[in-house]
């Protein structure tokens, strides 16, 4: 099941190649697009296209991209964690650990909570994040919330309703530089999603649990999924999944509200990869998966370069002091080393 295998990422050059110049997600030439997507597959599928210059300064030319484990159904909401790749294979509910030479082990069965209680498809855990005491707070599909675990992986509840009103389904978590935890709620662990009678509130938020109070910072996006900082905290981003799949960004004042919301970038038309998890890098580039990989952005909204494998790729997660990206794809775990580094989360325990 763990085959580990290293691979050499294709350099390509844009040759006009802009997957989102401008923001907007367009190929400025379609034909040219093709081209470069045919000389991936034949590479298996794996390469780095390079739109800017700039992305030399954080992925170097030549880096090589490694599988370090595969054979799982969905691999999500991976996070660096007392040596190992932690993340969850949702469809699976499974909590798994992966060492760096691709040993994998399954830390919890039903990770995301009772299995009756969710006839979805992802009905696992998501994403996590590790607390200033060490611990991990762990987002829950079947359950509909975010529980810590123990030290002996038990689960105990954190946070389960807003407003007295059950959550729809946790999905992804950060620390923001300022302490407070920020999550996202799309309705993907419920079976209607959006339309099912189960959902308890009104719309998919964004929350900001800080001094023992959760606020729903954003309201307006239907399908909210990843979301990070600034390293400085004063923008937050976050992917919006469907049915406008795009990368919005907004102001974050000292109080914790947001405003000056924009889609910084957009994603044409419908895939099944939709955008997911995100990181932002120390220069302040922000990681974010979607249609056709994992796109490098800089702050101004400008595609710097974008990673393709053979599958999807949901998230990605920082290790080695930021100097290393670990990222989910589906089925498989694979990692590269940076040039440039990666804004480790405000908690680790490595």
């Amino acid at each position: 099941m763990l085959n580990k295998s290293k691979i050499a990422i294709v350099s390509t050059l844009a040759l006009a190649v802009a997957a989102c110049t401008g923001g907007t997600g367009q190929p400025d030439n379609q034909a040219n697009a093709t081209t470069v997507a045919n000389t991936a597959e034949a590479v298996a599928g794996i390469s780095v296209e390079r739109l800017d210059p700039a992305l030399d300064a954080v992925i170097a030319p030549g880096t090589a991209i490694e599988k370090v484990a595969s054979g799982f159904t969905f691999a999500e909401g991976p996070m660096w964690h007392e040596g190992r790749l932690w993340f969850s294979d949702v469809p699976e509910s499974k909590l798994i650990a992966v060492t760096a030479d691709g040993k994998a082990e399954t830390l919890i069965e039903n990770s995301g909570g009772t299995p009756t209680k969710s006839t979805s498809k992802f009905k696992g855990s998501n994403g996590m994040v590790t607390d200033k005491d060490g611990s991990v707070l762990l987002a829950q599909h079947s359950d509909r919330r975010i529980v810590r675990l123990d030290g002996k992986l038990g689960m105990i509840n954190f946070l389960d309703k807003f407003e007295g009103k059950r959550f729809n389904s946790p999905n992804d978590l950060v620390f923001a530089p300022d302490g407070s935890l920020w999550f996202t709620d799309p309705p993907f662990g419920l079976a209607g999603q959006l339309k099912d009678p189960a959902k308890e509130i009104p719309f998919s938020g964004v929350y900001r649990y800080a001094g023992g109070k959760l606020t729903a910072a954003v309201k307006d996006l239907p399908f909210p999924n990843g979301l990070g900082f600034s390293p400085d905290g004063k923008i937050l981003y976050v992917t919006n999944s469907l049915p406008e799949m795009a990368l919005w960004r907004y102001d974050v004042a000292p109080d914790g509200t947001v405003s000056n919301g924009k889609a910084l970038v957009q994603w044409p038309g419908t895939a099944d990869d939709v955008p997911d998890g995100l990181k932002v890098d120390a220069a302040g580039n922000i990681w974010a998966s979607g249609p056709g990989g994992i796109r490098i952005i800089a702050p101004d909204g400008k595609v710097l370069g974008q990673i393709k494998l053979p599958e999807v790729a949901a998230n990605l997660a920082w290790a080695d002091d930021g100097k290393t990206v670990y990222i989910a794809g589906s089925s498989s775990i694979y990692r590269l080393k940076l040039a440039g580094k990666g804004e480790m989360p405000l908690y680790v325990k490595p």
